[in-house]
């Protein structure tokens, strides 16, 4: 069977398998330009703006491959739709080159609930960067005009650190400034905090509390002073304006008028 080989010089041999050998090679590199494609580049098309099934689409017919690289929120625009794409548009590459793709959720993400204080200008920045919009402003009388007293969501107080979707709309309650107009001073005396509290929002007064010492439920302690006293000294009535304070001082139990006197320290808050 290797008679062939066998019968001839040996140097025949090896020049013979140099020759395949060399032949091989030639046709491998000829035949590896029309494999790999190498010449043929083709143009990425844009994609941007489309869903991500016609993207897919789109570029696998046209040879790419499709890999979704990460994904963002933006609530003006629909889930699922593709927002960036690299390579860009028109970039010349490879058939089989894989395009990356970032699209939109079709889920808002929860965030945090920021704390908004301070001023109107500074909440609004605040809720830009955590990606929520600001809905309604309302105004009540209180000294610190313009100032944050309270924020909203879905009409009801969210307390920072509350789990909102992203884009959700968050109305505030401003100051307005002191009112010109004049109210009567109220008696709260024997009160609970928590009832005097909502008296006086009605009314647009603020309440400064001074807790003694032992009250561990502020909002069920009970007011035995406060100041200004309803009645002057001179026994005239008092007045005061929406948007101001009063002082009333807490205590763990109730007391009776005679006994608003205490030695004990007091500790503001």
């Amino acid at each position: 069977m290797f008679n062939f080989i066998t019968k001839r010089p040996l140097w025949i041999n090896v020049l013979f398998a140099l020759f395949l050998l060399f032949l091989l090679v030639f046709v491998f590199l000829a035949s590896l330009s029309f494999l790999t494609r190498h010449n043929k580049k083709l143009k990425i098309p844009s994609v941007a703006g489309k869903t991500l099934n016609e993207a897919t689409r789109m570029l696998s017919q046209q040879g790419f491959e499709v890999e979704i690289q990460d994904s963002v929120y933006v609530d003006t625009l629909a889930p699922l739709i593709v927002t960036r794409q690299f390579p860009e548009a028109e970039s010349e590459v490879k058939i089989n080159r894989t395009v990356y793709l970032t699209v939109n959720r079709a889920v808002a993400p929860m965030i945090s609930m920021p704390r908004l204080m301070g001023s109107f200008r500074n909440a609004i920045a605040i809720l830009k960067q955590f990606g929520l919009k600001l809905g309604d402003t309302t105004y009540r009388p209180d000294f610190a005009k313009n100032s944050i007293l309270s924020q909203l969501y879905n009409g009801k107080e969210i307390r920072p650190g509350t789990k909102v979707p992203m884009g959700s709309t968050i109305s505030l309650v401003l100051g307005s400034g002191v009112s010109n107009t004049n109210l009567i001073v109220p008696d709260l005396f024997g009160k609970t905090f928590e009832a005097a509290l909502d008296q006086m929002q009605a009314m647009g007064v603020g309440l400064l509390k001074v807790v003694d010492p032992g009250v561990s439920d502020t909002m069920n302690a009970y007011i035995y002073r406060q100041n200004p006293e309803r009645l002057s000294d001179d026994g005239k009535v008092n007045r005061i304006r929406p948007g101001q304070l009063i002082d009333v001082w807490l205590s763990a139990e109730p007391k009776h008028k005679a006994d608003t006197t205490s030695d004990s320290p007091i500790t503001p808050q």
